[in-house]
């Protein structure tokens, strides 16, 4: 039998400790009998639970620790509900008639992400070129992330002070992946949704999600009437029941608005209507 072959360090990106095999003595964490120092970014408050190192492609090594204190922020209610709708053009239309833009980061440094590409992809394997060439591109894809984590946490975090229920659309983004691609990806809305929802839980606000199959943007707001003809690229278009002229996406974010609403007893799901004796 031949002897058994020992995995290169580089294989492996984390790992997590949950009981034991590990200590924190100030700014030096004990893992097994060996001591390591880290920069403590905020106080360790509560009973740890779990700690996980992880290594990113740049080689840099970070620490996650679990522990059970829960973090409240006392803040004072707005009284202030909202619908949120997503989109391509606009990252989300709110049923105020607020426009968000999205950045799009990676569309803005695709170029630089494409040479430090093909530079790697050219440099011998195994040479130190290569890795240098691996290093350069990994930097352009922290720099985007980053920004993109940015822009997400601070717009999640200005959106759970100013309303205290947030409604979005449940939606398919694998399906969308698959007809929109990077664009999906680059938005990363999945990820903003999940950071939205941890900004609410600490500050005792809501997140509802609406049925991603309702039709948001086909049904008339005056009305209710659907539009079973409209079509992606109609942006505007004209109610056939009341002669409405609604905006695809404010139309969109005010039923979203609605129906979220309905679902926690604050509203109707759709405008009320006289009954009429038969």
């Amino acid at each position: 039998k031949r002897p058994p072959k020992f995995k290169s360090r580089k294989v492996y990106k984390s790992f997590t400790l949950k009981q034991t095999g590990y200590g924190f003595y100030g700014n030096q964490i004990r893992i097994g009998n060996y001591h390591y120092k880290f920069f403590k970014s905020r106080e360790i408050f509560g009973i740890v639970k779990t700690v996980t190192v992880k290594r990113d492609p740049l080689g840099e090594v970070y620490i996650f620790i679990v522990t059970d204190y829960h973090e409240f922020f006392y803040e004072f209610m707005t009284g202030e509900t909202a619908g949120f709708d997503f989109g391509l053009k606009t990252f989300l239309m709110v049923s105020d008639g607020t426009q968000i833009e999205s950045p799009e980061f990676f569309k803005c440094s695709i170029n630089e992400v494409r040479k430090a590409g093909k530079s790697h992809s050219t440099k011998k394997l195994g040479s130190n070129n290569r890795e240098k060439a691996r290093l350069n591109l990994a930097r352009k894809h922290k720099k985007i992330t980053n920004q993109r984590h940015d822009f997400q946490f601070k717009l999640a975090n200005r959106l759970t002070q100013d309303y205290d229920v947030l409604c979005f659309e449940d939606l398919n983004l694998e399906g969308m992946k698959r007809l929109w691609g990077r664009k999906i990806s680059d938005l990363g809305f999945n990820e903003f949704i999940k950071i939205v929802e941890y900004y609410a839980s600490i500050r005792n606000k809501k997140v509802v999600k609406i049925d991603r199959f309702f039709p948001s943007s086909k049904t008339c707001f005056e009305c209710s009437m659907v539009n079973e003809n409209l079509e992606l690229k109609d942006r505007t278009w004209v109610c056939e029941s009341c002669d409405t002229v609604l905006d695809r996406d404010l139309n969109a974010a005010k039923n979203i608005h609605r129906v979220g609403a309905s679902a926690l007893g604050l509203g109707d799901v759709r405008p009320s209507t006289t009954a009429v004796a038969a």
